[in-house]
């Protein structure tokens, strides 16, 4: 269970800074102390430099304010180059790896005033063998992944902002089992260039933080959106409560947190409606996977000429199933997705956003797998913004997230649903 202070929140601290009230030192501080208590046990880091980060903090202090995010720290995923810290991606192959220019991503945040913490665990080579990061929740359960040390430095108070990446699962996945807001927005909305590529048609960096205040202010700065307050709705959100076909799958408590949250949100006042989508959807869950394989399989061609020996066992099959996909099955998966992302606004029936399954439900015993990816699977293929809000919690006492999903390029106004909603439901005590 999480104890102790938490550290303000990247907005609260945003303010406060601005005004004068705490400096960008006293607040990396508070991190760093932070991290000194619960990183022996969750291990949510792959490199951190504290010297280095007090330094930058006291040249924050010292200068004018460089912009929204001025002092405010952030992690970033180990899959994603930073100049200053190395890219080992979670695997042996790339131990040492040191970087000689930031991802864009990582530039835009620190352009805009942020400060670079450290780099977090991810599972090897953003894919599913996970690294040694627990949950901060109860250290003997899975945090999710890929993204593991991102939601799990948020979750434990570390940070109030962390970059990671999904190709099926990796941010929200982890930001459910956790208990943290992950946000994983349209495909392509954050640039990816500097980002270990898996599957190009799928990466997707997403974003975790304790508030959807904190996402909308960290996203708007990686996407170039103003860095304003969110938008009060003009009325009650059409929300549409979406089971799909992976419904009876889910544990009960994810179930209940998602039917739970409908009853809830319909007696504040949305308008809720029952959607089911067209049966072609189902097939995407097949289709997501020839994609990812195939891509996959072609995207590690050095790792697999050079390096075979040193990939995990569940790596090396997906590299072998991948390579031996026919170019024609790939390209049948690829005019699926693309035909049913051109349906899904028009089967969300004037929705402002569907509400879905977080995930399986509570973060699995054990750290040997990071959970069913499928739950967020279809809706990272669809190219649209989703997120995962802590809403609720388990009968082990461990957090169990819903997820909301938009079309394309929806980003601003789901997020803004998302507000409304969490206002509404309120997170769950830690």
């Amino acid at each position: 269970m999480i104890q102790g202070p938490i550290i303000p929140t990247a907005s609260e601290a945003a303010r406060r800074i601005a005004a004068g009230s705490l400096t960008c030192e006293a607040y990396a501080r508070a991190c760093l102390d932070r991290i000194a208590e619960r990183e022996p046990v969750v291990q949510a880091f792959a490199a951190l430099d504290a010297a280095a980060a007090l330094r930058a903090a006291r040249a924050l202090d010292a200068a004018p304010s460089r912009g929204p995010l001025n002092g405010i720290p952030f992690a970033v995923k180990d899959v994603i180059d930073t100049a200053d810290l190395p890219t080992a991606m979670g695997s042996p192959i790339w131990k040492g790896h040191q970087p000689r220019a930031d991802a864009a991503s990582v530039a835009l945040a620190r352009g805009a005033g942020g400060l670079m913490l450290g780099k977090t665990v991810t599972a090897e080579l953003a894919y599913v063998t996970p690294g040694p990061t627990t949950n901060p929740h109860n250290s003997g359960h899975t945090p999710g992944g890929s993204s593991s040390g991102s939601a799990a430095a948020v979750a434990a108070g570390m940070v109030p902002l962390a970059i990671g990446t999904q190709t099926g699962g990796s941010v929200l996945r982890p930001a459910s089992f956790c208990g943290v807001v992950g946000f994983k927005p349209s495909y392509g909305a954050i640039p990816r260039a500097g980002m270990k590529l898996m599957a190009d048609s799928l990466d997707t960096i997403g974003l975790m933080t304790r508030t959807v205040e904190d996402a909308a202010l960290f996203f708007a700065v990686l996407s170039g959106d103003p860095p304003e307050l969110l938008p009060d709705l003009p009325a009650a959100p059409r929300i549409g409560l979406c089971r799909t076909h992976l419904w009876d799958l889910a544990e009960p408590s994810a179930r209940e947190a998602v039917e739970g949250a409908a009853c809830r949100l319909e007696a504040a006042g949305a308008v809720l409606r029952e959607i089911t989508l067209p049966p072609s959807l189902a097939a995407l869950t097949e289709a997501r996977v020839t994609i990812n394989d195939h891509e996959i399989g072609r995207s590690l061609s050095h790792e697999w000429a050079h390096h075979r020996k040193s990939l995990s066992a569940r790596l090396a099959r997906t590299v072998e199933t991948g390579r031996a996909i026919s170019r024609a099955a790939y390209v049948a998966a690829l005019d699926a997705a693309e035909s049913a992302r051109s349906c899904f606004p028009e089967a969300m029936a004037g929705c402002d956003a569907l509400l879905v399954l977080g995930a399986s439900g509570e973060a699995p015993e054990g750290l040997g797998s990071t959970g069913d990816s499928r739950f967020q699977g279809l809706w990272t293929l669809l190219h649209g913004p989703a997120i995962g809000l802590p809403t609720h919690r388990g009968p082990q006492d461990l957090p169990v997230g819903i997820q909301l999903v938009a079309p394309r390029h929806a980003d601003r106004h789901l997020l803004a649903v998302a507000h409304w909603v969490m206002a509404r439901l309120g997170s769950p005590s830690a």
